[in-house]
């Protein structure tokens, strides 16, 4: 199957770019404070030009109270202390641009913080004033108004509704947070809240940023009367989920993002399971790409990961637009532990702590899901520490965790603390090269991560980082990844087999044991050590076809004569 190209939406550099998702916080301190910073970043950018990626995805920065990791945003024009300045974020994208790295930043459109001068500005201000209408302000239900004005729920748990207190001291109304109550809703259907984004946009491009991913892509419009869910009828609009009224929105940013001579990106973060549905986010007067949760969420099942990518490139070829591809981000389980379970899939709402891991077999299966995901036509997202197989940190102590989603589900959901330990760089024990020498980190690193760190690995070409560094190299220097028409190749049970053009067959093996290779095929890259003729259990194999045979020349794979399938 190969997704139809429309010839109106031109194929830029977000079409087959590898983008490496930054988590500043946990990529690298420059000051020894604990916390990453755009120092510890800058000083690390060859680490990610040395990787091959095309650019660099930065988590807000933003001045924050941090109450959600940042996502809870007091200024959309400024640098967190904690990070940095303006100017330095400035010197970044400079920096990176030289060393031929894009750089897309995280808008948050959905809320803000309580600390926002808006908000502020709304909680001062009687029921009733125009300061709360840039939010969902409403008085509360039941005899006192002691009641949420209505059913929904917030994502982290709990309900999404907080009260307020007025001037006087009595109760007074309620304010709508799809998350936390330190993170309210704006209105979209205010004018005022529609030109501020505007502005921000103009602002980051106005300052050579690439591209900006839109946080909870979805989730922006409600329902104006805000109905209970348990009365919104089978097959009606949700009040708040994929909504006609965003369209309009991410047009006209579309159009903010054309009027630069180099035309910058909008990348949505939208968690919609109909292929269909997403489609029309990613038509050529809206969104350019969309992350693709559905392959993330997939098990490692050969059937059910054939059907998600199947699903995948038919939702671009609707939208004329690249298909994309992640395995996890900060928000989820890292793949290596994910993978390592009886049940590989993930759900938000199957997050659990004490679930039992292979950790050996998962890093098997995510190396082999690092080359199929790489193979794959469109774009794929990385999250720090992929690179370096990180798994999850299962075991932090209650004392150290910061998570909001934990806390709301009183410690019944372990949170996101576990993906979002600070990376190790180098040596043999904590900070491990994060910050300065004693340096505390704002999470704990586990005393046995030397392995895992980037200097350990680079003098190990067996290493999951040496995997990457030239499985992404192959990628863009070999024309069938950018070109090369995608078609399955039938390879039998428990095994996905792909082609790009004619130069490139991938093979994936999603069993526990070896299966035959096809002849005439030379081996690339392998995520297992190669058996010439055979591909191991849980691995993935690049082959390109072998030169003719001639006099002293072997035929079929490197070392001997495969299986033809």
């Amino acid at each position: 199957m190969h997704a139809t190209r429309s010839p109106r939406q031109p194929r830029g550099w977000w079409w087959h770019a590898v983008v490496y998702q930054v988590y500043p916080r946990s990529f690298a301190d420059g000051d020894g404070d604990g916390t990453g910073d755009l120092a510890g970043l800058r000083a690390r950018l060859p680490h990610l030009a040395a990787l091959g990626v095309d650019a660099l995805w930065i988590t807000p920065w933003y001045r924050s109270p941090m109450a959600d990791g940042g996502y809870d945003v007091a200024d959309y024009r400024d640098i967190d202390p904690a990070f940095g300045t303006l100017a330095e974020a400035e010197l970044l994208i400079a920096e990176a641009r030289a060393l031929d790295l894009a750089v897309v930043v995280d808008i948050v459109p959905n809320h803000l913080s309580v600390r926002h001068p808006w908000f502020r500005a709304a909680l001062a201000a009687p029921a009733g004033s125009p300061e709360r209408d840039r939010f969902h302000f409403r008085p509360g239900r039941g005899e006192s108004g002691e009641l949420p004005p209505n059913d929904w729920r917030s994502e982290f748990g709990g309900p999404a509704w907080t009260r307020t207190t007025d001037a006087d001291g009595k109760p007074g109304e309620w304010y709508l947070h799809l998350f936390t109550p330190d993170q309210p809703d704006l209105d979209w259907n205010h004018p005022a809240v529609r030109a501020e984004f505007e502005s921000v946009l103009r602002f980051w491009f106005d300052r050579g940023v690439a591209g900006i991913r839109v946080d909870s892509a979805n989730l922006l419009a409600k329902d104006p009367a805000l109905p209970d869910l348990a009365t919104v009828a089978s097959g009606a609009p949700h009040p708040y989920v994929d909504r006609e009224e965003l369209h309009d929105i991410y047009r006209a940013w579309r159009r903010i993002a054309a009027s630069y001579p180099d035309e910058r990106v909008l990348i949505g973060e939208i968690w919609i399971r109909d292929a269909a549905r997403l489609a029309r986010y990613l038509r050529p007067d809206e969104l350019h790409a969309a992350f693709n949760f559905a392959f993330l969420g997939s098990p490692w099942e050969a059937a059910r990961m054939r059907e998600t990518i199947d699903a995948s490139l038919a939702a671009g070829g609707l939208a004329a637009a690249p298909a994309s591809w992640v395995l996890c981000n900060h928000d989820v389980t890292r793949t290596v532990t994910r993978y390592g379970r009886a049940d590989t899939s993930f759900d938000f709402a199957a997050v659990a702590a004490g679930i039992p891991t292979d950790l050996a077999l998962g890093t098997r299966r995510a190396r082999a899901a690092a080359l199929l995901t790489l193979a794959l036509p469109g774009s794929v997202y990385l999250y720090q520490g992929e690179e370096l197989g990180l798994p999850e940190v299962e075991d932090l102590p209650p004392q150290a965790r910061r998570d909001p989603v934990h806390f709301r589900s009183h410690g019944e959901n372990p949170g996101r603390d576990g993906c979002r330990v600070p990376l190790p760089w180098s040596g043999q024990a904590p900070p491990f090269g994060f910050g300065p020498p004693g340096t505390l980190p704002w999470l704990p690193q586990p005393g046995n991560w030397a392995p895992y760190t980037v200097e350990a690995q680079e003098a190990d070409p067996a290493s999951p980082l040496w995997l990457y560094r030239r499985a992404v190299g192959l990628r863009r220097s070999l024309a069938a990844f950018r070109d090369g028409a995608f078609r399955w190749v039938e390879a039998g049970e428990d095994v996905l087999a792909f082609r790009r053009g004619d130069a490139l067959l991938c093979v994936v093996n999603f069993s526990g044991r070896p299966v035959p290779l096809p002849a005439g095929h030379t081996v690339l890259i392998s995520s297992e050590p190669s058996g010439g003729d055979t591909l191991a259990a849980h691995a993935a194999v690049w082959l390109t076809p072998s030169p003719p045979a001639g006099p002293g020349r072997p035929r079929g794979n490197t070392s001997t004569d495969g299986n033809p399938w």
